[in-house]
């Protein structure tokens, strides 16, 4: 009647929960406080036109909801997948020119060599990039786009906008897709804009689901975390560790943590037992925690497994009683 407990198989699975569960509860509340190591008040600064930002947010979820959604799904449904990546590694394959366009504008040499080889290694041996064989070969899928060259170059981020259809961006971002647009072959070929859309709507499913489902404001959530993906393009992955709201050191920690909670799980572990109010002899777990998250942790879990110990040897009396 009554599931029993068992704090060996389930004490690191409750560890890894307990975890995961204050890192977004942390980034949740966090994320209305602070913009990218901001102060609440710059953060503000960042996005003057909420009120604008927030309709038109609402307007790009309804237009999702009743045509883009749908129209993925369909896409999903009657696409292979490998259809599927060869569109992918197609669309990106050409924005490639723009990548090794805006390397150079940045200084960044070295890296528009590799990055030229890549766009040739998947145009002729990638069949016209349909097969990504530059990631096998080591060559990396950098992201550069005029927006980074213009903040390289000094230009201001601007104000926070949210574009019809288009999305979040920035002023500067957004002037700059004119000239990302221009430098993409895909640009004058009719219909491959669609195209590209569908394939980008189907690839953001999972992304947009988490947003939706774990974040407190999914407005804010979209906007901390665009302002901070365009921040680390710009410095390369090279930000400033003080602006992150969560301790690397800790989190790598209580990670390991949980890895040697698993580890101890699957030991044998001794156990003492202990006399219920009726009689019954039932084994407990002592009081310490194998992965060493603390006391009180453990003793949350003992006096979970007494209770559950204690109504299983209740419901046995009870049944007796009633044959």
């Amino acid at each position: 009647m009554f599931t029993q407990w068992h704090p060996d198989k389930n004490r690191a699975l409750l560890t890894e929960v307990c975890l995961l569960t204050s890192a977004l509860l942390v980034a949740g509340c966090a994320s209305t406080e602070k913009h990218d190591g901001l102060s609440a008040y710059e953060a503000d600064q960042a996005d003057p036109y909420e009120g604008f930002n927030r309709s038109m947010y609402s307007f790009n979820l309804s237009l999702d909801k009743y045509f883009f959604k749908p129209v993925s799904d369909g896409y999903k449904f009657i696409t292979p997948d490998f259809m599927e990546t060869g569109v992918n590694n197609f669309f990106s394959n050409l924005k490639g020119i723009n990548v090794v366009l805006n390397d150079v504008l940045q200084g960044k040499f070295q890296q528009s060599a590799s990055d030229a080889g890549r766009f040739l290694t998947n145009t002729t041996i990638g069949v016209a990039g349909l097969v990504d064989v530059a990631s096998e070969v080591g060559l990396p899928n950098n992201v550069e786009d005029f927006g980074q060259t213009l903040a390289v170059w000094g230009v201001g981020q601007g104000a926070y906008l949210v574009m019809p259809i288009m999305g979040p961006t920035t002023i500067r971002d957004g002037g700059a897709v004119i000239i990302d647009k221009a430098a993409n072959p895909a640009t004058y070929v009719p219909g491959s804009g669609i195209i590209e859309g569908i394939s980008d709507r189907a690839n953001a499913e999972g992304a947009l689901n988490f947003i939706n489902e774990a974040a407190l404001d999914p407005y804010v959530f979209t906007r901390e975390s665009f302002l901070q993906y365009r921040r680390n393009l710009i410095n390369d992955g090279k930000n400033d560790a003080s602006s992150y709201e969560v301790d690397v050191d800790s989190a790598l920690q209580g990670s390991a943590d949980a890895k040697t909670a698993k580890t101890q799980a699957a030991k044998p572990v001794p156990e003492t037992a202990t006399k219920l109010d009726d009689g019954a002899q039932v084994p407990i777990q002592p009081a310490e925690l194998n992965s060493g998250s603390g006391t009180a942790f453990d003793n949350m879990l003992q006096s979970f497994e007494q209770a559950s110990n204690k109504l299983d040897q209740l419901s046995k009396q009870r049944s007796k009683k009633r044959r």
